[in-house]
């Protein structure tokens, strides 16, 4: 019988690592990509400034009090898509099957590669340097026998990190990570878990299913089961039918409806650019939404209309996300996805006249093609913005 073998890639640092790539005078200062409004919010900081206690998701304004001398640089969201395609291909040399999870992650199944690659630690190495090589992309690979445990080792040695978890040493794994670095248990999580004396690993895995469930909900309580087990209790599965798809989980539950919709916005320029990128149309946009009790609903739409560009992706996706969150809700998680794809640039039923979003797609199209020659671009929105700084920061 061939042993599973998944490998969980994670391009660190992505948006920073991009930036720093084209200008590597960046190299080493605390560097934060995202919005430059007072109600921007970070997209991605680089390891200098995440030793403030800067991450993604964080409103800019507290990004800047934590880490006032930072970088503050708007993103390139086609310019990232461009790396993000050379990277996926790779991946794509060394295995068949490839699940794009984001913009920076997928995940790989290497199972019965080794006459290929060599064994999974073997395999790893090769893939990290062809990365680099060929990218300038550093990345962190987790080996696992499924995916939540995958996921969690490429986070344990981050950045650059290699680590391998097998079957037999999963419990093993969960216990030298603890549980406050447990996949999927933040601190709201934690405060519950401590209110009933559950502090470590072994005090969690003791409590039978039924005891959970009753402690924190059937959700919250199947997961915690199986996730303390070092069980894929299911997050990552795939799409039934072909999509393009992103999410993102928050460090720390979010309540506020301007940071949803900020995130919202960077994942529908990632998802239309990578359709810009593969040729293809969707007819379908849905949004997914996990909550901090882990309750997860999607909601989907099919406009009348053809889905040609990011605007209408954002736009299109506030509506389904006002179907389902309502001012108090805690998300734990928030996807975009693009389903119903077809191969080609332009709508099945052509219009007489070009419609506004069609002018859009090409004007998307044009800026995707002008990055991958190396242009930088920047919205009309942002001309004459500069980052937030004070005298002793160096851009």
């Amino acid at each position: 019988m061939i042993e599973t073998v998944i490998f969980h890639v994670d391009i660190d640092a992505f948006f920073a690592a991009v930036e720093i790539l084209d200008d590597p005078g960046l190299a080493g200062k605390p560097l934060i990509v995202g919005g430059l409004s007072k109600r921007g919010v970070v997209s991605t900081a680089s390891y200098e400034a995440r030793k403030y206690g800067v991450h993604s998701a964080m409103p800019m304004t507290q990004a800047l009090r934590l880490c006032p001398h930072a970088t503050v640089i708007p993103g390139r969201h086609a310019r990232y898509s461009e790396v993000s395609a050379q990277v996926m291909g790779i991946l794509r040399e060394f295995s068949s099957d490839v699940h794009q999870i984001s913009i920076d992650e997928a995940f790989l199944d290497m199972s019965g590669t080794e006459r290929l690659w060599g064994r999974p630690r073997e395999a790893a190495l090769k893939l990290k340097e062809r990365v680099h090589e060929e990218t300038g992309m550093t990345i962190s690979v987790g080996i696992g026998p499924n995916r939540l445990i995958a996921k969690m080792a490429s986070d344990y040695n981050k950045p650059d990190g290699l680590c391998k978890v097998s079957e037999s040493k999963k419990e093993l794994f969960i216990d030298a990570v603890g549980l406050k670095k447990l996949w999927g248990v933040g601190k709201v999580t934690q405060e519950e878990l401590k209110s009933q004396k559950i502090t470590t690993t072994g005090e969690l895995r003791s409590i039978p299913l039924e005891r959970l469930k009753k402690l924190f909900g059937n959700s919250m309580g199947s997961f915690l089961y199986h996730v303390v087990r070092g069980i894929d209790p299911g997050i990552f599965s795939e799409a039934k039918s072909r999509s393009i798809s992103t999410e993102h989980t928050f460090l720390e539950d979010v309540g506020d409806r301007e940071v949803l919709e900020e995130t919202l916005l960077s994942m529908s320029h990632e998802v239309m650019f990578r359709s810009l990128d593969e040729r293809q149309i969707a007819r379908t946009i849905g949004v997914k939404i996990r909550l901090s009790d882990f309750s997860t609903s999607t909601v989907q739409t099919t406009p009348a209309e053809a889905i040609l560009s990011a605007e209408q992706v954002y736009a299109i996706a506030k509506e389904l996300l006002a179907q389902k969150w309502r001012p108090g809700m805690k998300v734990r998680l928030i996807g975009v996805g693009l389903y119903q794809l077809y191969d080609g640039t332009s709508p099945l039923q052509g219009e007489l006249f070009e419609s506004e979003h069609e002018k859009k797609r090409k004007l998307e199209a044009v800026v995707l093609a002008l990055q991958k020659e190396g242009h930088v671009l920047v919205k009309a929105a942002n001309l004459g913005k500069t980052p937030p700084h004070d005298e002793n920061q160096h851009s």
